[in-house]
């Protein structure tokens, strides 16, 4: 099972730069996209075998995910069910078989951590979300969460902290969640990894010198940690400021 998950930064731009190669290569059987900046009516996209499943913002040009998926989900669900949480068409929830797959595009905190607040806010009921999916079956997550976990995640970590993406809070969420009972498939893997991003800022030559962030993240329930098989990063993938993220399992069925 490959499963791929890709912030976009804007998917009529992206597919403007490859994004169709990058999809019909990588013959994902779910391909998660986040920051889609459209209304499913602005694109005409056509992937043959896959079935699409958008959740847009009501704001025009702004967040939004989508997945395509090569087999037809038990259920589909969009948003966490919460008004304040579900305008900006952050998460979709397919439920298979033997877990559920979920994509998510975690708010922004913003310069200054102006949106902080709610920002945990939003942390607090994603969470309970996942959790609530879990005690029902295992939940394999994915997408950019806009936050680089241990400074290891990070080329600049002393600089940034404090920053939006490397606070104390926003760290604190993560380590909550992870203790909550699920496993950050990369890090399992990969524990002392060094220069591993999914992020660059497209000031500073900061792609070519990879000075970069890893905010992208597949996240699974702990009792199905050892079907990860690998986490691959494609650094070598262009089109956005976030490259894609694969992660391969084995022992499940949808």
């Amino acid at each position: 099972m490959k499963l791929i998950s890709w912030n976009v930064n804007g998917l009529r731009a992206c597919v403007g730069k490859g994004f169709e190669d990058f999809f019909t290569a990588s013959g994902a059987d779910c391909f998660a996209v986040q920051e889609t900046k459209l209304q499913p009516d602005q694109i005409e996209l056509v992937l043959p075998g896959y079935e699409q499943y958008w959740n847009s913002a009501e704001r025009k040009g702004y967040s939004g995910t989508a997945v395509f998926s090569k087999h037809p989900p038990l259920w589909a669900g969009y948003g966490l069910g919460i008004s304040e949480h579900d305008t900006e068409g952050r998460v979709i929830a397919l439920e298979y078989k033997d877990f559920y797959f979920v994509t998510v595009y975690t708010p922004n905190a913003q310069r200054g951590l102006t949106r902080i607040d709610y920002r945990m806010r939003w942390e607090d009921a994603f969470r309970a979300y996942l959790k609530e999916l879990d005690a029902k079956k295992p939940v394999i997550v994915c997408g950019d969460m806009n936050v680089a976990h241990n400074e290891i995640d990070l080329k600049n970590a002393k600089s940034n902290v404090g920053n939006a993406g490397f606070s104390n809070e926003e760290r604190g969420k993560m380590t909550e969640l992870l203790e909550s009972g699920f496993c950050d498939t990369f890090r399992a893997l990969y524990p002392d990894k060094t220069g591993a991003y999914t992020w660059w800022s497209y000031m500073y030559n900061a792609r070519a010198n990879n000075a970069g962030w890893r905010i992208d993240y597949f996240l699974v329930s702990e009792r199905i940690r050892g079907c990860v098989k690998d986490h691959i990063i494609h650094p070598e993938v262009f089109g956005s400021d976030h490259c894609p993220i694969e992660l391969c399992l084995e022992g499940l069925e949808f």
